[in-house]
């Protein structure tokens, strides 16, 4: 599905259009704008606050919570032992209490330094907002996003009343647009703000290099639970994106005013590549 200058351009398998289907770890990236919205309020002072000002770290006695913030969690740079690119991530939703099991995980680094691709701190950051919204991620967000920009339906899993950080979500591709709309219009919706143009511009922001130099470039540099992809990286032009196990994409192309949702069943491991090839190789292309 594309959607360009606020208009619905050119859908594929149309009937699907209204499908709930996972998003796996586009979860993310809408968990990092309800962060966003949570600190605009006042909820949460800033992106440096460390982790040990909230109750939720002093479950167990993590001697590193003063020194994980909130933006490390978001740039996946705490530097827990992680490894292998979310490996962990089972071993995380089979665990009885995943918060606990994060806050069990010893420093490999040191915070701000190393990226490691962990759904262990998205899950963190979920169990903040829950804590300074006295709700879940999910009602938080159905009432301060998910209803104003006209979502249809969506599911979000929990644990032990935490909606699940890391993945979890369920959209349709017409409501993976909307989201993606919002962002390339700023935060902006029917004349009413909801989320700030300054944590956008931040959010989507290279923070660390994080995959950028992967071959193929599924992935990007890192941003606040964004991916950022230069023009010097894809070669056609400067795009962020929100992606998911098995190749689901929810792209923002601001300078061509365009957001290209794919969603796909989950096949082989390196099959996500394909999703990258039908993007930029052909959808981009026949738009610029």
């Amino acid at each position: 599905m594309v959607m360009k200058a606020n208009a619905w351009v050119e859908e594929w398998h149309a009937e699907e259009e209204e499908a709930l289907h996972p998003i796996y770890s586009c979860t993310k990236s809408v968990l990092s704008a309800l962060i966003g919205i949570a600190i605009d309020e006042g909820l949460i002072g800033n992106i440096t606050q460390p982790l040990s000002d909230f109750s939720v770290a002093h479950k167990v006695n993590a001697p590193w919570s003063d020194k994980v913030t909130i933006e490390h969690l978001l740039t996946m740079t705490p530097g827990l032992q992680w490894p292998d690119f979310d490996k962990p991530y089972r071993a995380l939703r089979e665990a009885a209490d995943p918060i606990r099991f994060v806050l069990e995980q010893p420093l490999a680094h040191v915070p701000g330094e190393v990226f490691t691709y962990n759904s262990g701190a998205s899950h963190l950051l979920s169990a903040v907002l829950s804590e300074v919204t006295g709700s879940t991620a999910m009602l938080y967000g159905k009432a301060r996003l998910f209803e104003p920009l006209g979502f249809r339906s969506l599911v979000w899993s929990e644990k032990n009343g935490i909606s699940e950080g890391g993945t979890g979500m369920s959209l349709s591709s017409r409501d993976m647009a909307l989201f993606g709309a919002l962002y390339m219009n700023k935060g902006l919706w029917g004349g009413r703000r909801l989320l700030s143009q300054e944590w956008i511009a931040a959010s989507t922001t290279i923070k660390h290099k994080g995959l950028l130099q992967y071959k193929p470039p599924i992935y990007g540099g890192y941003g606040y639970h964004w991916w950022c992809s230069p023009i010097a990286s894809n070669g056609i032009a400067d795009a962020y994106f929100a992606f998911g196990h098995g190749g689901q994409y929810i792209m923002v192309i601001p300078d061509q005013e365009l957001v290209v949702v794919v969603r796909k069943k989950v096949t082989r491991r390196n099959d996500a590549v394909y999703s990258r090839k039908v993007i930029f190789e052909h959808i981009v292309p026949a738009f610029i």
